[in-house]
C-alpha cells in the first residue's frame, strides 16, 4: 500500500514544483486579505457601497506529478450562478472560525471534502462580485487520492483542470459582458470545458499577477 493514503494531508510533504512556484505569492495562514477586495471600487459603478456579504472558496490543487486544479460545476436552476463554473464554497455562516472554516465547510458540502484530505497553504485578495459578497479565495494542496463527489442539490459535476494549463497568460483571453446594463471586459480561458470565466477566471488572474506572470487587470469584474 502506498504510505501516502495513510498519511494525513497536513504531514505529507509538499511537491515542490508547483508549491514553491504557488506559495510565496499567497498571503500567509496567520495574515489572511482583509475586505475590501482589491476591485471595490470598480464595483461601486455596479452595485455601490452596499454591505457585502463575507463569503470564502477554497482553490484545492491536486498534489500529483501534473498537479490539477479543482473546480465545480453548478447545477441548472440555482438562484444564483446557476450552470456556471465556480470554486466550492459560499457565505460565511455564524459558526465558521475563518475562511478556511467557511471553504472547508462548504466543499464538504458541495463535493464531500473530506477535511483531512486538504491542507490549507495561503490566501488570494479578497474579491468581490457583482452579486454582493466579499469572497476571501483559500489556496490549499489536496491529497492525490481525495475523492470527490458532487452532492447533487447544488452541483452538477466536479472536474479538475492541470495548473499548468490554468497558470499560462496565453490560454485567457477578454470579452465584453453586458452586466447592469454596462457592457464591461471579463476574463475566461480558452480551450477547456466547462467554460471557467467571470470571477472564478479573475481569482486566478490575481494569483497569476501575484505570481509576477500577469499584469494586474484593468477594468475587468
Amino acid at each position: 500500500m502506498d504510505a501516502r493514503a495513510t498519511t494525513p494531508a497536513a504531514t505529507r510533504p509538499l511537491v515542490t514544483g508547483w508549491a514553491g512556484r504557488v506559495r510565496p505569492a499567497l498571503y500567509p495562514l496567520d495574515a489572511p486579505p482583509a475586505p475590501p477586495g482589491w476591485n471595490h471600487d470598480y464595483l461601486l459603478e455596479l452595485i455601490g457601497d452596499a454591505p457585502r456579504r463575507d463569503a470564502a472558496v477554497l482553490l484545492a490543487v491536486r498534489d500529483v506529478a501534473e498537479p490539477r486544479m479543482v473546480f465545480t460545476l453548478r447545477r441548472a436552476g440555482l438562484a444564483q450562478h446557476g450552470g456556471q463554473v465556480s470554486f466550492p464554497g459560499g457565505g460565511v455562516e455564524a459558526g465558521d472560525a475563518d475562511a478556511i472554516a467557511t471553504a472547508m465547510r462548504e466543499s464538504r458540502e458541495e463535493i464531500a471534502l473530506d477535511p483531512a484530505a486538504a491542507e490549507p497553504l495561503g490566501y488570494l485578495d479578497c474579491l468581490e462580485t457583482i452579486s454582493g459578497y466579499c469572497v476571501t479565495p483559500v489556496v490549499a494542496r489536496l491529497a492525490p487520492d481525495a475523492v470527490l463527489t458532487a452532492q447533487p442539490d447544488e452541483v452538477a459535476q466536479v472536474f479538475e483542470v492541470p495548473l499548468r494549463f490554468l497558470l499560462e497568460p496565453r490560454n485567457l483571453r477578454q470579452f465584453e459582458y453586458r452586466v447592469h446594463a454596462e457592457r464591461r471586459k471579463v476574463y475566461e480561458y480558452v480551450g477547456v470545458a466547462p467554460r471557467i470565466w467571470g470571477a472564478t477566471a479573475l481569482m486566478l488572474v490575481n494569483l497569476m499577477q501575484r505570481m509576477g506572470t500577469l499584469q494586474w487587470p484593468q477594468k475587468t469584474s
